[in-house]
């Protein structure tokens, strides 16, 4: 089995959303006389590669603990759009787009995870080019969130920071669509290249955070 991990490492360097609380580890330099070394961390819920949980938007939604552990290992769906896309951050995936992919590669399963390669994760290390100044990146669109949720996906991913797009991140047309549905998404992703467009497992590493919003999460692809 092949493992391929989607996750940004996490640490001062992640790119924010604007105006979260910065990442801090606090702690000793270096191993106390015990031999142990450990830190405190002070981190958003959503920062980097993260798990949004249905609580994110909708009042008494599911939050990170309530989700069945079933719901975040899934077969995993990519759309390779990054020839749609063209580095345009208005650009967004409609449902003519996914049921063109749907054409060619089989209706997506329900139960499955559904992953949206941009090929944004390319600038994941360039703050002011990933996250832009008013917000500007690609994103799927509400009438694509709304297919999918007539699939019955278990959740949805992207490589941007969200997964609506930034000119549409105050509407948040995707989350309002899919949250209030019961989906999870996965945001911040990284080398979804390399995920095949059916075939890979998706597992979602995420603490069981209580009442928690989201999460950072540590998310592998499985190849057979």
């Amino acid at each position: 089995m092949k493992v391929i991990d989607l996750s940004q490492p996490l640490g001062e360097r992640t790119v924010l959303w604007p105006g979260s609380m910065p990442f801090r580890a606090e702690g000793p330099a270096a191993h106390g006389e015990d031999g142990y070394w450990s830190r405190d961390l002070h981190l958003p819920e959503h920062i980097g590669t993260h798990l949004d949980a249905p609580v994110h938007c909708v009042p008494g939604g599911a939050a990170v603990a309530d989700i069945p552990a079933e719901r975040l290992v899934r077969p995993a769906v990519r759309i390779d759009a990054r020839a749609l896309c063209g580095g345009d951050p208005a650009w967004t995936l409609s449902a003519a787009d996914v049921t063109a992919w749907e054409a060619e590669h089989g209706t997506i399963p329900a139960g499955a995870a559904v992953l949206l390669c941009t090929g944004w994760d390319a600038y994941a290390g360039d703050a002011a080019r990933y996250a832009g100044d008013p917000l500007d990146y690609p994103g799927y669109g509400g009438d694509a969130a709304a297919l999918l949720v007539a699939r019955d996906v278990a959740g949805i991913g992207i490589d941007t920071l969200g997964v609506d797009s930034g000119r549409n991140a105050d509407a948040s047309p995707v989350h309002r669509t899919t949250l209030p549905a019961g989906l999870w998404h996965l945001e911040g992703l990284v080398g979804l290249a390399a995920v095949p467009p059916v075939g890979a497992t998706l597992v979602a590493g995420v603490p069981r955070l209580v009442g928690g919003s989201g999460m950072p999460a540590r998310v592998l692809a499985l190849l057979p």
